[in-house]
């Protein structure tokens, strides 16, 4: 067992010494190549940089582009617009159950025609309010779930060609009501 002590010892000696000889001092050990992380570190930033430009001078463009029809005006009177009626929760309880319509209505009329429609809309709100929460009341459960709701749209027409007068030409003003959304849940 003494013999095995003196072994180890005899070997770590030899690798002490080993490199002593060899140079006489125990090599350095050799830190990161500073130039060589500089040249890599430049040619990425370059690399960044290039890829970036090109993809800002091919990407797609934040450009306005103008339309326009030849031989119409920039503005069309006869083209329709939409003007937001209501956006409403009304309740119905023809059914025996209670149930909550959550709606959107908007109005389709021609351009000429929206800032009167609008007017009078502003005018009679309260009024025009009070009419639609009346249509929905009366509707039959039927009528509500259809899939175009096509009973009240043609009630909502004809209710708001009565609060907006025909123009001067005797055409109403209001060409269509759309409902965007029409859902109806159990109020319990």
């Amino acid at each position: 067992m003494s013999d095995k002590k003196p072994e180890k010892a005899e070997k770590a000696e030899k690798k002490e010494a080993a490199p002593a000889e060899s140079g006489g001092e125990a090599p350095k050990k050799k830190g990161l190549p500073v130039k060589l992380l500089g040249i890599v570190a430049g040619i990425m930033i370059a690399e960044a940089a290039l890829v970036f430009f090109i993809a800002k001078a091919t990407g797609p463009k934040a450009a306005v582009a103008e339309v326009k029809v030849e031989g119409h005006d920039a503005h069309d009177e006869n083209a329709p617009v939409e003007v937001p009626l209501i956006e409403e929760k009304f309740q119905n309880m023809q059914s025996g159950r209670a149930y909550i319509w959550d709606t959107s209505i908007v109005l389709k009329v021609r351009g000429k025609d929206e800032k009167l429609v609008s007017d009078e809309l502003k005018k009679r709100a309260a009024e025009v309010k009070e009419g639609v929460a009346l249509i929905f009341r009366r509707a039959t459960h039927t009528q509500l779930t259809e899939p175009g709701l096509e009973t009240i749209n043609r009630q909502l027409l004809s209710y708001m060609n009565t609060i907006v007068e025909a123009d001067a030409e005797g055409k109403a003003r209001v060409l269509r009501v759309m409902m965007p959304k029409c859902k109806g849940f159990p109020a319990e």
